[in-house]
């Protein structure tokens, strides 16, 4: 009797083994892939962040300017920049120092 008792214990821990490592080695391979995606997605963000950091310098935008766009751009002094506000069926524009006035 202590004999089937004994085999069966081990047929048991065998299968439990066996479950144990299959579901191991499945989560082995979704970490594994998880980090080659955020390892992939690191280096693209790499390369977007230079490409943005290089394009938006104030040395390559003059470079655009000039290039593009030649005399259609101006200097514009920042004491002239208003604000807009869309509100209901008008539009309010404020400048600097005034009231809100009304347009329709």
């Amino acid at each position: 009797m202590k004999k089937i008792v004994f085999s069966i214990i081990i047929i048991i821990l065998i299968f439990l083994t066996s479950i144990i490592k299959n579901s191991t080695k499945d989560i082995d391979a979704k970490i594994f892939d998880l980090k080659e995606d955020i390892r992939m997605l690191n280096e693209k963000y790499d390369l977007v962040l230079l490409d943005h950091n290089y394009l938006s310098s104030p040395k390559k935008l003059n470079e655009y300017q000039k290039k593009y766009f030649e005399n259609d751009l101006i200097p514009n002094d920042i004491k002239n920049i208003g604000e807009i506000d869309f509100t209901r069926n008008e539009i309010l524009i404020k400048k600097p120092g005034d009231i809100f006035e009304k347009e329709q």
